[in-house]
């Protein structure tokens, strides 16, 4: 079963691709969107979907530390809604705090890329562990 993990923020959107059998993400690409014109990628998802075959998406909740919701996190789920209508597909949210601080970190220490060159992979980065880390709890 083939699911996508997005990182969903209000310029971009983060995706990834679980493999065939559901134990591992990767990366894929981003997304440029736009809120508040009503650009929300979707065009650009449609085709992933069918290339992929996608069955189910992933979409990180970027809740507070202390647990508690914000308008990112009904952003997240108004984006997971409008994914539901388009594509009569079950969507489910993963944690992901400290997801984009432990992406940033693995570009910075681990793979030591400039700070320019970051800000083009993070969002993707971040959708592949948010997929992962859902891929993990739930097989």
């Amino acid at each position: 079963m083939r699911l996508m993990g997005l990182d969903v923020g209000s310029k971009t959107v983060g995706v990834a691709i679980s493999d065939p059998l559901g134990f591992t993400a990767q990366g894929l690409e981003i997304i440029p969107i736009n809120e508040n014109k009503g650009e929300f990628g979707l065009e650009r998802l449609a085709e992933l979907v069918k290339e992929y075959k996608v069955q189910k998406f992933v979409i990180g909740l970027p809740k507070n530390m202390n647990n508690t919701s914000g308008p990112r996190v009904e952003a997240s789920q108004a984006y997971g809604d409008k994914l539901k209508e388009r594509f009569d597909l079950p969507v489910d949210y993963q944690d992901e705090r400290l997801t984009t601080v432990q992406a940033e970190r693995m570009l910075v220490e681990e793979a030591d890329i400039s700070r320019g060159k970051r800000k083009k992979v993070i969002d993707k980065l971040a959708a592949q562990l948010i997929l992962q880390n859902y891929l993990d709890r739930m097989f």
